[in-house]
């Protein structure tokens, strides 16, 4: 790229709309034909990174030619309509980036046709900061405009912590297997003390990293999803437990993950999950946390707020919300 084109690309970054058709992955599909809320907003990441492609500056190029990852930060997504396997998204992005932000900011829209009408089906509000890399120098400067959204490392844009207490954790000679350790970790332990809350610690595979280092939001976004089930579970009232006694499913309208500082490939991930209150009976809000252990100090490295409901599945195709039993009213209170 040329000194004469990248500011015509960071323009177009912020001045255009982007609209692509998108379809959600088979994966995504886990109870009859509904799409999971991990896979929505897969789509609302893909939708955003077709932005950048579509400015010339994407993902690839970015890191090839600048040394720069391109990381979402801070995701939050409201669910209006169920998506279903083999719907066709249309999404649109818009940039919302004002004067001195220190984070590229866009608003992302899922339709969907539903009885042959458009209808608003997902609205998400995504941050982005660009991250240089440690391993390999860079072979370019970034366009100037967008020299405000490079940080030191993820969470750099934010107020600074206060430094933690020290903690001991456990000896991690062996490695970790399966699903991790969901008790008697005494970080864990420390965590959850006096909260509704339930732990898990979890060494991060490469396969939930990106940039050759470090976990990515879709990464955070599996983190959600697999404490819910673990923490069901816990509780005595497992996604399975629930289809086979009476065709309940979870069920999510609102979803948020932000990330805080960053969090390496093979280090050992606490993960918390709290209960922050329960809704006429209806809906539940829970928040995850997640840190790692330096230097002896914890690190908090993102959180996050998901709000779950249940579904009475009618028929393959249809279902409807339902109030919650007292087995599940109690289980949520712990």
């Amino acid at each position: 790229m040329t000194a004469d084109t990248e500011p015509v690309l960071t323009k177009s970054l912020f001045a255009n709309t982007t609209h692509v058709a998108l379809r959600p992955r088979y994966e995504g599909s886990n109870i009859c034909t509904w799409i999971g809320f991990k896979h929505v907003n897969y789509l609302v990441e893909e939708a955003v990174l077709e932005h950048f492609r579509s400015a010339g500056l994407g993902a690839r190029s970015l890191f090839e030619e600048y040394g720069l990852g391109l990381d979402i930060v801070d995701l939050d997504t409201r669910i209006l309509h169920a998506l279903h396997m083999d719907d066709l998204a249309e999404a649109e992005v818009v940039s919302v980036t004002k004067p001195g932000d220190a984070v590229l900011g866009f608003r992302v829209t899922l339709s969907l046709e539903r009885a042959g009408q458009p209808t608003k089906a997902v609205v998400a509000k995504v941050k982005v900061s660009l991250r240089p890399t440690d391993y390999l120098p860079a072979t370019g400067s970034p366009p100037a405009e967008l020299a405000g959204f490079v940080v030191p490392k993820l969470g750099a844009h934010l107020p600074a912590k206060r430094p933690t207490a020290t903690v001991e954790p456990a000896d991690n000679t062996a490695l970790q297997q399966g699903r991790g350790t969901t008790g008697g970790d005494p970080v864990l332990e420390r965590l959850t003390a006096g909260e509704n809350a339930f732990g898990w610690k979890w060494r991060i595979p490469y396969p939930y990293c990106h940039f050759t280092e470090r976990l990515q939001m879709s990464g955070y976004l599996r983190q959600m999803e697999e404490v819910v089930d673990l923490f069901l579970a816990d509780r005595g009232i497992s996604i399975r437990e629930l289809l086979a006694d009476r065709r309940w499913i979870p069920v999510v309208p609102h979803s948020n993950i932000q990330i805080l500082d960053e969090a390496l490939m093979e280090e050992d991930l606490y993960t918390t999950y709290t209960v922050e209150g329960v809704f006429k009976d209806f809906t539940y809000t829970s928040r995850m946390d997640c840190y790692v252990v330096r230097d002896g100090r914890l690190v908090q490295t993102a959180t996050g707020r998901i709000t779950h409901g249940y579904a009475l599945i009618e028929s393959r195709s249809d279902w409807r919300l339902v109030n919650f039993d007292e087995r599940v009213v109690r289980a949520l209170g712990g």
